[in-house]
């Protein structure tokens, strides 16, 4: 499943995807699989996601019916 909630919180904060893999530590690689639904990122690496985005665990992570 697609994490569009992801997309639109880097989007909203003007980054683009290698902006936020340096600033968590990771690839652009990565963060566009996350991005795509085909990574499962640890919930360390979600947690940073989420400072650096200003969002919660629930925000960018939590699947809505």
């Amino acid at each position: 499943m697609k994490n569009i909630n992801m997309k639109m919180a880097r989007v909203e904060r003007d980054l683009s995807q290698a902006e936020l893999a340096k600033r968590v530590g990771v690839t652009r690689q990565t963060i566009g699989l996350i991005e795509q639904g085909k990574y499962n990122p640890s919930l360390k690496l979600c947690i940073s996601i989420c400072k650096e985005l200003s969002r919660t665990l629930d925000d960018l992570f939590w699947e809505t019916e």
